[in-house]
């Protein structure tokens, strides 16, 4: 069999495997519904009973048929510890409705209601990146105006006969129970028993930016100035909203209460129009990290080890990866100790260890984070960090990547097939190409989330291993005497098809747009923080760098014997395997893919792709097995061959 239907053998099973374990399209979960109708009955109960009387029947049968909805819905959830707690919470809400309980009482119980829901079953409460509130007004007027009215009073023409009327997002005794994460659920999903539809249709960026537009209405633009002057003067109210995610969390009468009605309100007005204010704090991002952990401790001490594990996920994915990159090219040590840290908790919530050890496990985390809050400040950094780190970020990832792609051009030359050359170079070409285009992509059009990008380096990592494997065994066996001279004479043509320079275009592609799409996201992140010169330089330097390493490397090989080129190509190649097995196993867990169990005894070394953790170690030992086992199965093949010569021709 040729290299090449090894290769499209291995590819397509790496393919079938990675059909079989990619998981289906998030739907909107349950928990989301039964919240959107709690909130529901928090704001709107006003409208329905006062002082013990109903005031508008319509209203007070909605709040009826709600609760009923809500306890019905919340006794379907998936079992958990929790899941009873909130059933008879659910029944008590329904017998003070029925008893036409105070508004206070009863929207208390709501919220309170609301928030142990989402402790229990945990669901994404903030945009993956900052909200274009630019194109707000545009898509109001598309999907909105008709019902809610130009300025969002309700009164649009398609409003007519509507029972119960559009909402009327002007009401500011309204507006100040309602917060944007409540606005982007009834977005996404409608209200049953009204005529709002659901927007699911729509790309979650564009409901958030929904949301944040709406959320506006209710306040002047002169409420948004004085919220300024406020929020730049006032600390007390930058700890409040330390990131988007308590931003679209909290409620103007949350802010009211703690600033005072009017700061409150004009904080709120402010933040709503303003939200890149909160967006790219790095010590927000840490803050919702540290939020999640605790969360993540508490669900596990009460038994709830499925949401622990989803919170201590979130506290990585939505916290702590998006500063990933800074902290890595400002503190690669620290940025380890965190991901190492990491895994032994997701490892000790797993494992079911005791409460306590888990509890220890978060506590050296949030002191981890309290260190790193300080680390990816843009004060932080000076010209010379920038410089080093963006050096040391291209040449590690592009090192990778040039290996590769040298071992593919030599073989391509000692094979005297110049003619597909084109294919590599068009491979790597095409790759950075895709980079730049996913940069742009990521800064204005969507956000690479935690999760996208562990999963796309995780299978890319794995996709190149596979193939790697097979190349690899199937160098070493043409290093072997005769063999190469054999596979020139009878297979050469045919080997290299037009179909498999293709392939060696697709290989060459995955394996430079992974490392690019990496590099992307560091160089986002430090040019951030400023220091554009130096970064630059930094790149510059880190380029020619590889530029000198790829050309002694390619007339090196030219001056190797074909057996020796073969041999050292084979090893160098199997170790890159090895590697990448690691590497993406690693991203996967990072993912929340695959399970984590930690092995103490084994160091992190990210060179080699060396992961504490025994199913990256697992990877990493099958992939060397299979190596060693195709090397000694091909010096067999030869011994074979040399002795069946040696008997012909004697």
């Amino acid at each position: 069999m040729s290299l090449w239907a090894i290769i499209r053998r291995a590819a397509m099973l790496l393919l079938v495997v990675l059909a079989a374990t990619t998981p289906a399209l998030a739907q909107p979960a349950p928990a989301q519904t039964i919240w959107r109708l709690l909130d529901y009955i928090a704001v709107d109960y006003a409208g329905a009973v006062s002082e013990g009387r109903i005031i508008n029947d319509v209203e007070y049968t909605e709040m009826v048929e709600f609760s009923a909805t809500v306890r019905q819905r919340l006794a379907e959830l998936p079992p958990t510890p929790a899941r009873a707690a909130l059933v008879r919470h659910a029944e008590t809400l329904e017998a003070a409705i029925a008893a036409k309980a105070p508004t206070e009482q009863v929207a208390t119980s709501a919220r309170t209601l609301g928030r142990a829901l989402l402790a229990a079953y945990p669901v994404p409460l903030a945009p993956a990146g900052v909200p274009d509130l630019s194109r707000g007004a545009a898509l109001y007027a598309e999907n909105c105006a008709s019902c809610h009215g130009a300025i969002g009073d309700g009164r649009g023409p398609a409003a007519q006969g509507m029972d119960p009327p559009p909402i009327d997002f002007t009401d500011r005794a309204r507006a100040r129970e309602r917060s944007l994460f409540a606005l982007y659920q009834v977005i996404e999903q409608g209200l049953e028993g009204t005529a709002m539809p659901g927007f699911s249709h729509l790309p979650p960026e564009d409901r958030w930016v929904l949301a944040f537009h709406v959320g506006q209405f209710a306040y002047p633009s002169s409420a948004a100035q004085e919220g300024e002057r406020i929020w730049q003067a006032d600390p007390e109210a930058r700890s409040l909203v330390p990131d988007l995610a308590a931003l679209v969390r909290l409620t103007p009468a949350q802010l009211q209460e703690a600033l005072g009605p009017e700061r409150g309100a004009a904080v709120a007005a402010y933040l709503r129009a303003n939200p890149s204010v909160v967006a790219d704090s790095a010590s927000g991002s840490l803050a919702l990290s540290k939020e999640r952990l605790a969360q993540a401790v508490e669900a596990y001490a009460r038994g709830d080890r499925s949401s622990a594990t989803d919170l201590a996920l979130s506290a990585y994915l939505d916290g702590f990866e998006p500063v990933e990159p800074l902290l890595s090219a400002r503190d690669a040590g620290l940025m380890r100790q965190i991901e190492s840290a990491m895994a032994e908790l997701r490892g000790a919530i797993g494992g079911r260890a005791p409460p306590e050890e888990v509890r220890a496990r978060a506590d050296e985390l949030t002191r981890l984070f309290d260190e790193a809050e300080t680390a990816p400040a843009p004060e932080a950094g000076s010209a010379v960090s920038s410089f080093l780190g963006a050096f040391t970020i291209l040449l590690r990832e592009g090192l990778e990547a040039l290996l590769i792609v040298i071992a593919m051009i030599a073989f391509l030359r000692k094979a005297e097939r110049q003619d597909v050359m084109g294919y590599v170079h068009g491979g790597w070409v095409a790759a950075l190409l895709a980079g730049i285009a996913t940069w742009a992509a990521a800064t204005y059009v969507i956000n690479v989330s935690g999760a996208s990008r562990e999963l796309t380096e995780g299978f890319g990592a794995l996709f190149a291993a596979a193939v790697l494997l097979s190349v690899g065994i199937w160098m070493h066996g043409k290093a072997q005497a005769g063999a190469w001279q054999r596979y020139i004479r009878e297979k050469l043509s045919k080997a290299l098809s037009r179909r498999s320079a293709w392939f060696l275009f697709g290989l060459t592609f995955v394996v430079v747009y992974r490392e690019v799409f990496e590099t992307i996201l560091f160089y986002t992140a430090l040019w951030s923080q400023g220091h554009a010169g130096a970064i630059a330089a930094g790149a510059i330097a880190a380029g020619a760098v590889l530029a000198v390493a790829a050309v002694a490397m390619l007339r090196y090989s030219k001056k190797l014997p074909i057996a020796k080129f073969f041999t050292y190509s084979s090893v160098l190649i199997a170790i890159l395997a090895v590697t990448l097995a690691g590497k993406g196993v690693a991203a996967l867990q990072e993912a929340g893919m695959i399970d984590i169990r930690p092995v103490d005894a084994v160091p992190r070394i990210d060179i080699l792709g060396l992961v504490p953790t025994a199913q990256s170690l697992l990877a990493q030992l099958a992939v060397l097995a299979a190596i060693l086992f195709g090397f000694w199965y091909n010096k067999r093949v030869a011994v074979r061959e040399l002795a069946a010569g040696r008997a012909s021709a004697g």
